[in-house]
């Protein structure tokens, strides 16, 4: 018996939850504008998910996603993206949606359709959809079509950490691995595929460890310091669009909310774990690194929350007052020419709706 290979994953952070900062951290660490800019994207994003779940709970909204806890992985990751890359995403990434020019208004349309009687569709003027669990797949797809036509762009792929146990996931780190696509997978850790430990779904030690099966790098970074966030999905993006290079990412953090406004994560998730991982939190482990660096006060703080506030709110109206689309929507956006059968049943939804507005 001999030993044939070796393989290591590495882990990074460089802004711990007591705010010190590793000796090898990036020059984002010292650009305390950039940091700036991130900290207020991260406390928009968790205002706007605060009023989300309201609106759901008064029956405004459908079934919303909270992304509370997770800001840094979403808000890090859309800083790190090149204008012209190609981000696909999933159910939480309000962060990265709205620096990719997502109006907030539309996130929440979204994710209104189950009360508001809106239809969900890809149109112009509805910028994104989202996949669950196959998004890997597309990524690969879109990268491969990157590579034939020799553009200089990257890929972006978020999946969660449930989506890892399923093929397509497999499937897409096998083909970017043996095809060499410039695509990055990242995962967002967050401890819980709906209401399935992080340990009962898989006996893997870590999830970036999956990719050595498929032959490229993959990594774990401490999903709650977004320096750490921005500066290894920047590199691995650089390293995408300049050697063709795939990459794995997994982004460690905590679920600080049920799976969706439809579950009940008290159910299963052991008492007192929520307030335990509490203390890694993003936000606050940000503000205080500005605060030693008297870059932020508690007046700043006032005054951000204010105009987030403000924000928000501005959206939230924006969003009440968009006109329900016609359910026979729903199939305009599938087919360049609608097949027959469906066009059947277009029209007969159209003429039902007609009856009943008359």
């Amino acid at each position: 018996m001999k030993i044939i290979d070796h393989f290591e994953v590495p882990y990074y952070q460089y802004l711990n939850e007591n705010n010190q900062l590793s000796e090898d951290k990036p020059k984002l660490a010292e650009d305390i504008q950039t940091l700036l800019q991130l900290y207020r994207l991260m406390v928009l994003v968790r205002i706007m998910d605060t009023k989300a779940i309201a609106l759901q709970r008064t029956g405004k909204l459908g079934t919303y996603p909270s992304t509370r806890g997770q800001e840094a992985v979403f808000v890090g990751m859309g800083h790190a993206l090149a204008k012209t890359d190609i981000f696909v995403p999933y159910y939480r990434d309000m962060g990265t949606l709205i620096q990719r020019g997502v109006k907030l208004s539309q996130i929440l349309q979204y994710w209104g359709g189950d009360e508001r009687g809106n239809v969900f569709t890809d149109s112009q003027d509805f910028p994104f959809s989202v996949p669950v669990g196959s998004q890997p797949l597309h990524a690969a797809g879109a990268a491969y079509a990157v590579k034939y036509r020799k553009e200089n762009r990257a890929v972006l792929s978020i999946c969660g950490d449930g989506a890892t146990s399923q093929g397509d996931f497999y499937e897409a780190l096998n083909v970017a691995g043996v095809w060499k696509l410039p695509v990055v997978f990242a995962i967002c850790n967050n401890q819980w595929a709906i209401s399935v430990s992080r340990e009962a779904q898989t006996a893997a030690h870590t999830l970036a460890q999956k990719a050595i099966a498929a032959g490229i790098p993959g990594e774990q970074i401490d999903g709650n310091d977004i320096i750490a966030v921005q500066h290894r999905t920047a590199e691995a993006l650089k390293h995408a669009r300049e050697r063709s290079e795939a990459r794995l990412l997994e982004m460690v953090c905590y679920r600080q909310h049920d799976h969706t406004t439809a579950d009940d994560a008290s159910r299963y998730e052991p008492k007192n774990l929520r307030e335990q991982e509490w203390v890694k939190e993003p936000i606050m482990r940000l503000r205080r690194y500005l605060e030693q660096k008297g870059a932020w006060s508690e007046k700043q703080e006032e005054t951000l929350q204010a105009k987030c506030g403000i924000e928000v709110d501005n959206a939230v109206k924006e969003y009440l007052n968009i006109e329900p689309q016609p359910l026979e929507s729903m199939f305009d956006y599938l087919y360049a020419t609608l097949p027959k059968a469906y066009k059947e049943q277009r029209d007969m939804l159209k003429d039902l709706e007609t009856i009943a507005h008359d």
